[in-house]
């Protein structure tokens, strides 16, 4: 005869609210890009505020718990998705212009040191896949935002822009730094609006230019960039 177990059955484990079972590192980073990727679709299309957390769940494929667990609110996803490829961007960047004076000591030109600064951006939208179509057209969109894109862009593009400006300074050692901000700000804006691919060349030249000619924009953008900065920073001290 079987022996019945007499023993009291252990208590089952609570339930979490609002967190997610754990689940192997691999898989948690998967599902984590899934919602980076999709968080950052729908921001360069509706921008920050035209989005929902409930949005970005249900095109990652995730419940809407798995998104706040990972980011929190709204602002952590956004901020999220910014910094990943804002880290890429930018250390590309000062690793280029530090290649280029390091390899060009007194003889640095503002055309080689502006295409140092920025091919990688370019490059990257070029042939990173739509990701990167993604993210810079997010970029151009929070450049412009005055809510809070001052910020946002001051938080994770300023140590490179600031090092361009510092070798800018190498070049234009008479330029005042009121000039090359001013120079730097224009430059800016003419970046990530033509990083955007609006569309609104190709309609403005009846097709004769193309919003989506990387190549063609970036040796434009460097002569354009290296006689603005030419113009409005004298070569020599006023008197």
């Amino acid at each position: 005869m079987t022996k019945l177990d007499t023993r009291s059955p252990e208590p089952a484990a609570p339930t979490r609210r609002g967190r997610p079972p754990k689940i192997k590192a691999e898989a948690a980073g998967d599902t984590r890009g899934l919602i980076l990727d999709a968080a950052e679709d729908l921001f360069s299309k509706h921008g920050f505020y035209g989005v929902t957390i409930r949005e970005v769940a249900r095109e990652a494929g995730v419940d809407t718990a798995l998104v706040h667990y990972y980011f929190g609110a709204k602002r952590g996803l956004f901020d999220a998705v910014f910094l990943r490829r804002a880290e890429v961007w930018n250390n590309e960047r000062v690793e280029a212009i530090n290649r280029y004076a390091s390899a060009n000591v007194g003889a640095m030109t503002l055309e080689g040191l502006l295409r140092a600064f920025l091919e990688p951006p370019f490059q990257w939208s070029l042939k990173g896949g739509p990701g990167w179509k993604h993210y810079s057209a997010l970029v151009a969109q929070t450049n412009a935002n005055p809510t809070f894109g001052g910020e946002t862009m001051a938080r994770y593009f300023d140590p490179a822009i600031r090092r361009l400006i510092e070798l800018v300074k190498v070049v234009l050692p008479d330029a005042r730094e009121v000039d090359l901000y001013w120079a730097y700000h224009n430059l800016s804006g003419a970046l990530t609006l033509t990083l955007g691919e609006t569309g609104r060349l190709d309609r403005l030249s009846g097709g004769l230019c193309r919003s989506g000619d990387l190549e063609t924009a970036c040796d434009y953008m460097v002569r354009f960039a290296a006689a603005g900065f030419r113009a409005v920073c004298p070569t020599s001290p006023p008197l």
